[in-house]
């Protein structure tokens, strides 16, 4: 289990709690040790944490209106914030960047990435292939760079990286220029040499160290040893979304007093989230990120003009047109996610594009009114046969699809329906805090 549904399942316990008081804040902070120290985080860490946690519960002064309850989870919130580092702010001006790191942990597609981000602010972007020991890379980086639209610069067969940075400085007019250096299984003198020829010639505003989230803690170690070569202005870690070693990573390297830039939470180009504790915090715990929601949400809708008015009333074709949206918006898990919802059955996420073009044909099996009422199809099989015939598509695919729709349906109904509770996630997230009294379920 991942260390957000471990610790959402430790809030419903103590919010199921008959009685808050000082054996049962205890035993909370117990589970929380052993929950971080499965997630790979630093047991001296795991140690000073809990102990902080248990202090305040129990000795620090509750705010009014705060029940014992309310308080111990405020301060887990507001302790497991300030145990995972700063918020950063990427600057947004002409600069020049390298990235570094040892291999396999994400360099090359992080490039691409970083690139992808800072085009859609508007900024003239530039990625140099400076990784001579694996021409792969170089090829790699050049078809993300076509994909995504900006400019690529290397020499084929040259052997000394610091002569293809040379190369591109001479070329570059670009206003963001992003260098992919060579990694190493290891951190060695070859490395060490190599990066010290390159920062000489770039001279790089931002020197981002891009680490892989599952090797959890040992990335404090590895901060430190790159920082001791060339100063760290940050850390971009890689691989969050298929690691439950993220948390031990990201707090390991917040020890040791480096920034945490970016985290990459999937395979996409647009999958490069600015870090953020609060809202990293807030997933694991099952808060919704409605911020980030409407900005994604802003995103696709410019792109693709929609209204939202499908949502008025939910229908098979709403559906459909949402999960779209949604696909477009990145990991479905990862929508779901800065909803507040992070135990959606996994089953109801796993809906790959192969999956959506089975779901396209079977609507387009269906009659108008079918589309707008369900009901019929459920309540008939003959409907199901013909759709299924007209499909290409087996009885039980359109049972499957009429069951994930009514889950979709029930759930999207709950939410519509309580107006009350989408205030309080406004009202929540107003100005980056977050009110726990005001969280479902407490």
């Amino acid at each position: 289990m991942d260390l957000g549904a471990s610790l959402r399942q430790l809030v419903a316990k103590i919010t199921r709690a008959p009685v808050i008081d000082e054996k049962a804040v205890k035993s909370f902070v117990r589970d929380l040790q052993r929950v971080l120290i499965a997630s790979d985080v630093n047991i001296k860490l795991v140690f000073k944490l809990s102990k902080q946690i248990e202090s305040r519960a129990l000795d620090s002064k509750k705010l009014e209106g705060l029940t014992l309850r309310e308080h111990l989870l405020k301060i887990v919130h507001d302790e497991l914030i300030a145990f995972m580092g700063e918020a950063y702010t990427p600057r947004m001006d002409k600069h020049k960047i390298l990235l570094m790191g040892l291999f396999g942990a994400g360099k090359t597609s992080t490039a691409g990435k970083l690139a992808y981000f800072y085009k859609k602010k508007g900024f003239k972007v530039g990625v140099v292939g400076a990784d001579v020991e694996r021409p792969a890379a170089q090829e790699q980086l050049q078809q993300l760079s076509e994909q995504i639209g900006v400019n690529f610069y290397t020499i084929k067969n040259e052997p000394e990286a610091y002569k293809v940075v040379e190369d591109a400085l001479a070329k570059s007019k670009d206003d963001i220029l992003i260098i992919d250096s060579a990694g190493r299984s290891a951190f060695d003198s070859r490395l060490s040499d190599e990066l010290t020829k390159i920062g000489k010639t770039l001279n790089p505003d931002e020197s981002y160290l891009v680490l892989s989230a599952d090797i959890g803690q040992v990335a404090g170690k590895q901060a430190e040893e790159f920082n001791s070569l060339i100063p760290v202005t940050g850390v971009i870690v890689t691989k969050m979304d298929g690691s439950g070693k993220g948390g031990g990573a990201l707090s390991a390297v917040g020890a040791t007093g480096s920034k945490i830039s970016f985290i990459g939470m999937g395979e996409k180009m647009e999958d490069l989230q600015v870090y953020d504790p609060v809202k990293y915090v807030g997933r694991l715990l099952g808060v919704p990120d409605i911020e980030g929601l409407m900005e994604k949400v802003k995103e696709v809708s410019e792109a693709e003009q929609l209204s939202g008015e499908d949502l008025k009333e939910f229908t098979i074709d709403a559906f459909y047109s949402q999960l779209k949206a949604a696909k477009k918006m990145g990991p479905l898990d990862g929508v779901f996610s800065m909803m507040g919802l992070s135990d959606v059955p996994k089953d109801m996420l796993s809906q790959g594009e192969g999956r959506l073009k089975q779901f396209e044909s079977i609507i387009s099996s269906m009659t108008k009114e079918e589309r707008k009422d369900a009901s019929l199809i459920k309540k008939s099989r003959s409907r199901m046969e013909r759709i299924a015939s007209g499909s290409g598509s087996s009885l039980e695919d359109i049972r499957a699809f009429i069951s994930q729709f009514s889950k979709m349906e029930k759930m999207f109904g709950r939410f519509r329906k309580d107006r009350g509770f989408r205030k309080k996630l406004e009202k929540m997230m107003k100005g980056g805090g977050m009110n726990m009294p005001n969280l479902p379920g407490i």
